[in-house]
């Protein structure tokens, strides 16, 4: 069989050497490796530098990566994503998530038509609106200027807003305080709205469709506690829409001329650099929010251009396939040694998980080896408190991506030496993390440093869990676009190989279409629906009798 040509990765001549030199590399060590030379797996882009010489694995294993990315034809995949083509099979839609933070004179296609007219056409728009917001110029209807914006989704219309916002930190409006509310469950709207002013409060309700079930109940309860307090006349002051839906909008109160539209070429987990990102913007102002877009662009360029064996996202990609598929490690930690980027981790996980949690292949075939890895992870020091003790002398390997920061985001930090210290005493936690999760402590090394024998064993770090280095200078709107892209382009590189859909997510759509059905069912008290099975029956009455004792 011709290797470009083949349907599945494992009918490459390259898989199968990758699992021999996976077999060859077992019994080898990370501490081995590093004895070698490793810069083939250092990438600088923009200052940011990428090091991935903490992965158990050497040039010939990386060589024959690349060779099965070549099988699988991910740099043609590629190219068609940036030309427009419909990439994603299930839906038939291009995927040009890459066209949002494009420059106004590049050229984007989708159906034959230059979308990047529409595209900085929305940009400009939310840039009015955004200072209008920030100035004061845009007022509540009893003329008080917005003190609090709270943004309205979920998912994708959610995890990347708040996600930025807290990433973004010193460089936030300090006069405006954004909040997020995603859960349908009530205590979320109510411990927001305890917190903020009706006569202050602009609300941003990003739903495509506007029929999304938990931010569209979320929304009714803020228009009614906004009509009780100011009138119902007060809704088009407080409210806007990030929606294509312009009827729903109209019939919701919101006047249409605030409604910040993007397109079904955006997928939810692509989409902070769309409208999706208005609050993002009226946090850090317009300016500051190019610059974020200019980050992703950087990246979405050395993506497209950089030869494989010095692109960072072809290697991080490939890296996670190795680590899966031939290393049999099931979940990767994703460690920020940043409380800014505290939510970080939990962005990845949709956009890892729902992108590449997939079982089918593009062709409709069952998959016959494994997809997705788990993705998880909280920011450092708190996680080595938490559960470093498993990545350490657990019984699985987990990979680890360790993201450092070299210069505090504090404004004024480098004037103060307590901060300046206590930076220091991060950078070198993560450091010996990123050292005793690769190199590990042997036998040897404890005996060494006086312990007793009876505890040698337990001292002992196995070590050689593989890690990937992510060193970023300054957390910046550009360099958390930089970071945010390698890792979108990551994920389609895995999907390339894998021959699944990334784009695509019908598990979350068959949950959204069944939990509509219990709602009926628990308004009309029907405990006996026959498209539910026996068990969520018994749940439901169960339910209902704990809900109603009488």
């Amino acid at each position: 069989m011709n290797e470009h040509t083949v349907s599945a990765p494992t009918d490459s001549p390259a898989w199968t050497e990758l699992i021999d030199e996976a077999s060859r590399l077992r019994a080898s060590s990370i501490r081995d490796l590093l004895d070698g030379p490793r810069d083939f797996l250092k990438i600088d882009e923009s200052g940011v530098l990428f090091d991935f010489s903490r992965q158990r694995l050497d040039q010939r294993a990386l060589d024959l990566l690349i060779e099965l990315a070549g099988s699988m034809k991910v740099a043609e995949i590629r190219d068609a994503m940036f030309d427009g083509q419909a990439i994603n099979i299930t839906e038939d839609r291009s995927v040009l998530h890459v066209a949002l933070r494009a420059p106004r004179d590049s050229q984007f296609q989708s159906n034959d038509a230059d979308v990047l007219a529409d595209v900085h056409a929305v940009l400009d728009k939310m840039a009015d609106f955004a200072e209008a917001v920030r100035s004061g110029s845009w007022r509540g209807s009893t003329g008080e200027v917005i003190t609090d914006v709270v943004n309205i989704g979920i998912g994708g219309s959610d995890l990347g807003p708040v996600m930025a916002y807290q990433a973004l930190r010193a460089f936030r409006d300090p006069q405006i305080a954004c909040h997020f509310v995603s859960n349908v469950d009530p205590a979320d709207l109510t411990d927001v709205l305890s917190r903020v002013d009706p006569e202050r409060t602009l609300f941003v309700i990003a739903s495509k469709t506007f029929t999304t079930q938990e931010t569209m109940a979320n929304a009714a309860r803020a228009r009614a506690w906004i009509s009780g307090a100011l009138g119902e006349q007060a809704v088009s002051r407080h409210f806007v829409a990030v929606s294509t839906a312009q009827e729903r909008v109209r019939a919701f109160g919101i006047d249409t001329d605030n409604m910040f539209g993007f397109w079904n070429w955006v997928g939810g987990r692509y989409s902070m650099t769309s409208a999706i990102g208005l609050s993002t913007m009226v946090a850090i102002g317009p300016e500051n929010y190019r610059s974020l877009l200019a980050g992703f662009h950087a990246m979405d360029m050395h993506f497209r251009n950089a030869p494989p064996t010095r692109n960072i996202p072809f290697l991080m990609g490939l890296l996670a396939v190795w680590n899966r598929n031939f290393l049999k490690i099931p979940t990767t930690a994703v460690l920020p040694y940043s409380q800014d980027l505290s939510r970080f981790p939990a962005y990845l996980q949709q956009l890892t998980m729902e992108s590449n949690g997939k079982s089918v292949r593009l062709d409709g075939s069952p998959v016959a080896y494994e997809t997705g890895a788990i993705y998880w992870g909280e920011p450092g020091t708190n996680g080595q408190h938490s559960f470093f003790q498993l990545l350490h002398q657990g019984t699985d390997d987990v990979a680890s991506d360790i993201i450092i920061l070299a210069r505090p985001c504090d404004s004024g930090a480098a004037e103060s030496s307590d901060v300046a210290r206590q930076h220091e005493m991060l950078v070198a936690n993560a450091l010996a993390q990123a050292s005793v999760l690769s190199v590990g402590l042997t036998a040897d090394e404890v005996r060494a440093a006086g312990t007793d024998e009876h505890l040698v064993a337990h001292k002992v770090m196995p070590g050689n869990r593989p890690v990937s280095v992510i060193l970023v200078p300054e957390l910046t709107p550009y360099t958390l676009g930089l970071l945010v892209a390698a890792y979108e382009h990551s994920v389609f590189v895995q999907g390339a190989v894998w021959k699944i859909n990334p784009f695509d997510q019908w598990g979350v759509e068959l949950g959204k279409k069944v939990a509509a059905g219990i709602v009926r069912d628990i308004d009309a008290e029907d405990v006996d629906d026959p498209d539910l099975d026996t068990a969520t029956k018994a749940s439901l009455a169960a339910y209902l009798a704990l809900r109603d004792p009488s």
